[in-house]
């Protein structure tokens, strides 16, 4: 996506687009039956708008390659993620009302368990709630590092929000996060010449965290990914000419909706409450983006029974959308997180298109396998679906003479 290139055929029009993120959506077969998550899931509806729209599977990042959240948002934007980069931090900073100064150094943790001898049990603590996050927050904010201001603030759940003030500070270390259980937790380490005072001082907070957590359970540590300050980024307004809203419940993507100048309106936990938002705020702006996501938490828990019912959730509340009278819907997931993995996967993203001007397909269903034959494609990039919506929004301009 060039902005440059795109900005002057944009042109106004009366018309609605409605994003629909389905976090962690594409899956992989599971061996009874073979079939994915959403395939075997009842999605009457979303069938009804693939057979009446058009279909494929999307890459958010590149072939093979498997995408964060933030990334494979920012693709779905429009926004190429190979150019717009942005750790986790400020994402979870911005998402949580935090002011964010441009020299901050925000990171995203978990609260997490340990054994005995240092080794991750549970990166997010058994899930614990928002309020023993609270609590355990409240402890940490004792801690004093030297030098800096240090700011720990609850997101949701076992995330946290660590933002670190002062001077000559840098974004450039590593995440201390391993990724998996069995590991003991990384030790920050410099990623440049200009962050060794800042890895050291992330090693001072989180050595104090030890000792304040360690009679703790099941949340006795944190570890720390995305460290990131914040950038300055067009706005969907400047580049598209979309009076955007954000729909979502979660800290993270309400950030990265601020970040790219959405408004971000107030909703509820649940999918319902979300269609319910959606309703509330339909003639107050041009563009919706609507994020579910305990589809992913599903996932990532390897619940495969609990993700088909997330999604069959999603589909029940589908005839609220299709009563608002939309232009155009997209309905597709971030990235894909097969419950057999329980983690993210580099799995292309089943997608479907439907507006008022499409060139149907053949697919009936709204399934990995079907979306494999439609006619966007098995393998397209992500970025292009945000001009294929202004198209269908009749919000671009002829090219040329």
């Amino acid at each position: 996506m060039d902005f440059d290139f795109i900005r002057p055929l944009i042109k106004p029009a009366k018309t609605k687009i409605v994003l629909l993120v389905l976090d962690g959506l594409g899956g992989l077969p599971r061996e009874k039956d073979k079939f994915t998550e959403l395939e075997a899931a009842t999605t009457p509806h979303l069938d009804e708008l693939a057979a009446e729209g058009i279909c494929g599977l999307q890459q958010p990042i590149g072939t093979g390659i498997t995408p964060g959240s933030g990334p494979g948002h920012l693709s779905l934007f429009g926004y190429d993620p190979l150019k717009y980069q942005v750790g986790r931090g400020v994402l979870s900073a911005l998402g949580v009302e935090f002011d964010l100064y441009p020299e901050d150094v925000a990171a995203r943790g978990n609260f997490c368990t340990l054994d005995n001898e240092g080794y991750v049990v549970d990166r997010r603590a058994g899930r614990i709630s928002t309020n023993k996050n609270e609590e355990l927050c409240k402890i940490l904010s004792k801690i004093e590092v030297p030098g800096v201001d240090v700011f720990v603030k609850t997101v949701k759940e076992h995330r946290l929000l660590l933002v670190l003030r002062g001077e000559d500070l840098s974004d450039k270390v590593n995440d201390t996060d391993p990724q998996e259980i069995g590991k003991k937790p990384l030790t920050p380490k410099a990623l440049s010449s200009q962050a060794g005072r800042t890895a050291s001082l992330v090693q001072q907070f989180l050595g104090q965290t030890h000792e304040l957590l360690a009679n703790h359970h099941p949340a006795n540590m944190v570890i720390l990914r995305g460290f990131a300050q914040k950038p300055k980024w067009p706005s969907m307004e400047d580049v598209f000419g979309l009076q955007s809203a954000a729909i979502a419940a979660y800290p993270m993507y309400r950030g990265l909706a601020k970040l790219i100048g959405m408004q971000v309106l107030d909703t509820g936990e649940t999918v319902a409450e979300e269609f319910s938002t959606l309703e509330k705020n339909w003639d107050s702006f041009d563009f919706f983006y609507m994020h579910v996501k305990k589809i992913d938490s599903a996932g990532e828990d390897g619940d495969f029974d609990r993700k088909v019912s997330v999604i069959e959730e999603v589909d029940r509340e589908i005839p609220r959308l299709q009563n608002l009278n939309p232009d155009v819907v997209i309905v597709t997931g971030d990235h894909s997180t097969p419950s057999s993995l329980k983690y993210h996967s580099w799995h292309p993203v089943p997608v479907l298109l439907w507006s008022k001007q499409c060139r149907t397909d053949t697919v009936k269903h709204f399934e990995e396998r079907a979306c494999m034959t439609g006619g966007l494609g098995p393998r397209f990039p992500a970025v292009d679906l945000m001009p294929l919506a202004l198209a269908n929004a009749l919000r671009l301009e002829k090219f040329g003479a």
